[in-house]
């Protein structure tokens, strides 16, 4: 006999506000007002959003049900899209466990894992990135014990951005870049990657100041223009800096198109955008902001032209190529040695 946790009854970790029309949305109601449209629609997902739990069981279930009869999109697998996905820390590292990747209907049940030894351990299950979720329930054999790990309370690293934050095309939900580097931290992070949309409107920065993040990760520039660069990076930085005066903050640089070398052209608007946002940079380190940091965006999917299936969005390769880029600053942000 299976018994069923729903996580709610414990919490996520990801969820940067508790004032939600929907427990599992990531902007607060009052958001729905001052935020584009899009945006609010698509943070009405629970990107980047994970449950931490302890058991001894040798299976663990999970049933789920979800907003959107839409399981997958091209290139975006199921088990990413709208499946969960499943880590074990082994002592020193988050290691992966499986994943909810058969999913085919909103209501869906199945086993995570199974065949395990009996050994107590700690789990993080991160849930869909791109289907909205209306509940989660983990489900263990009768007899294996359970504990439920409410949310971690280091402050979290807030990634704020594009599509490519949100988690396309990441073939299982752990795979996004952000939920990486979150396990090689071990600490939690907060996704408002929004497709499409990561374009730093000031309202957007008045909202994420209101986290008490131990740093913010600014990765909008495949969703803006050269236009948009110039009139909006540097205002909202200042609307973070204004707000939170101590907190590092990280430029992300955009990525080149894998195939750009072949594109001349559409490389060229690249560089264009790039020097822009680097000028932004030196010229409000120069202005006297302080903790500010920025991360070329050249090699973020490798020098190889294979991390991306479409030229724009990353595969799991072009994730964890991501990953690495950005870890070493941000590991040194957080302390660690």
């Amino acid at each position: 006999m299976i018994k069923w946790h729903d996580i709610q009854d414990w919490g996520v970790e990801g969820k940067g506000w508790n004032d939600t029309v929907k427990y599992f949305d990531r902007l607060p109601a009052r958001a729905q007002k001052v935020v584009p449209e899009p945006v609010w629609n698509l943070s009405r997902t629970a990107t980047g959003m994970a449950a931490l739990f302890e058991t001894d069981a040798p299976a663990i279930h999970a049933r789920w049900k979800l907003g959107s009869d839409q399981m997958n999109e091209m290139n975006f697998p199921a088990a990413g899209f709208s499946g969960l996905d499943l880590y074990a820390w082994t002592g020193k590292t988050w290691r992966w466990v499986g994943a909810g990747h058969l999913v085919k209907e909103k209501n869906h049940e199945q086993p995570i894992i199974e065949g395990m030894k009996p050994v107590k351990r700690k789990y993080i299950l991160y849930l869909p990135m791109r289907n909205p979720v209306v509940q989660v329930e983990i489900g263990i054999p009768g007899g294996s014990s359970f504990k439920a790990v409410p949310p971690r309370k280091e402050k979290p690293v807030v990634f704020y951005g594009t599509s490519i934050v949100h988690g396309a095309f990441s073939s299982h939900s752990g795979m996004v870049h952000t939920s990486i580097l979150g396990r090689w931290l071990n600490r939690p992070v907060i996704n408002l990657g929004f497709s499409g949309n990561g374009r730093m409107e000031p309202e957007l920065a008045e909202l994420i100041a209101g986290i008490d993040a131990k740093i913010y990760v600014l990765d909008c520039l495949p969703n803006m223009g050269i236009k948009e660069v110039v009139e909006r990076v540097e205002n909202f930085v200042r609307i973070l800096r204004k707000k939170r005066p101590r907190t590092p903050i990280v430029l992300v640089e955009d990525r080149p198109h894998t195939n750009s070398w072949v594109r001349v052209a559409l490389l060229a608007e690249h560089k264009k955008k790039w020097k822009a946002h680097l000028k932004i940079y030196e010229n409000l380190r120069k202005s006297g902001i302080k903790d500010l940091y920025y991360i070329k965006g050249k090699s973020l999917f490798g020098d190889d032209s294979e991390g991306s299936p479409d030229s724009s969005h990353p595969t799991d390769l072009g994730y964890m190529r991501q990953a690495e880029a950005m870890y070493p600053l941000l590991r040194r942000l957080c302390g660690k040695s």
